[in-house]
């Protein structure tokens, strides 16, 4: 399995789920500024989309978008990254998904854009306000968003809360979603994936 991945995007929830899952990939890393590979492809040709991640399988298929690529990886080694399909937990983590898709990811990512006013700037973290409560109550009951088990959900909202410190959103109002971002930090697995994306300098 092949990731293609920009280091920090959030390519890396799907390299995390990855490693988690003991699955053998090789990593092609992408420019998003330029959309060329590391080998001089114009990544079009590879995403239509221009945005990573990409998953692509030994006969050529590709997968994209986070939440399907990380569900295809939790599928490849049942119950250990979701809970069993079809039970009433498995669609509980397709809600956190969407929810980290839809509601932060996407209004995160509206951050990145240098020319947003500070008007627009004030206005979407005051949404992210809303969102960052919901997600920083479920974990002050459970370490994990499902519980005591780290999902696919984690690897994915760790990731995006990842992007705090470059975006200048203080997190201080939400302690469990900064110890939150410690715990799943200090993993062994989001430790390797960091590393291998040149995000852990000398770990």
């Amino acid at each position: 399995m092949k990731l293609y991945y920009a280091p920090g995007a959030c390519s890396l929830a799907p390299h995390i789920a990855l490693v988690e899952a003991g699955i053998p990939y090789e990593l092609a890393r992408v420019d998003l500024r330029t959309h060329q590979t590391a080998d001089g492809r114009d990544f079009h040709t590879i995403n239509p989309k221009g945005y990573v991640p990409v998953i692509e399988l030994d006969d050529g298929t590709r997968l994209t978008e986070a939440a399907a690529v990380l569900q295809y990886i939790a599928d490849r080694v049942p119950e250990k990254l979701s809970p069993p399909a079809a039970s009433f937990e498995h669609y509980r983590l397709i809600e956190w998904l969407n929810f980290i898709s839809t509601e932060l990811h996407k209004g995160m990512g509206a951050l990145w854009n240098p020319s947003i006013s500070e008007e627009q700037r004030v206005a979407v973290t005051q949404r992210l306000a809303h969102r960052f409560t919901y997600a920083g109550e479920a974990l002050e009951r459970n370490p994990f968003l499902l519980g005591s088990r780290f999902s696919i959900a984690d690897a994915y909202l760790f990731t995006v809360l990842g992007w705090y410190k470059p975006l200048k959103i203080d997190l201080s109002r939400w302690p469990a979603l900064l110890g939150f971002l410690e715990r799943v930090g200090e993993r062994p697995a989001v430790r390797q994936a960091m590393r291998e994306e040149g995000l852990l300098k000398g770990s």
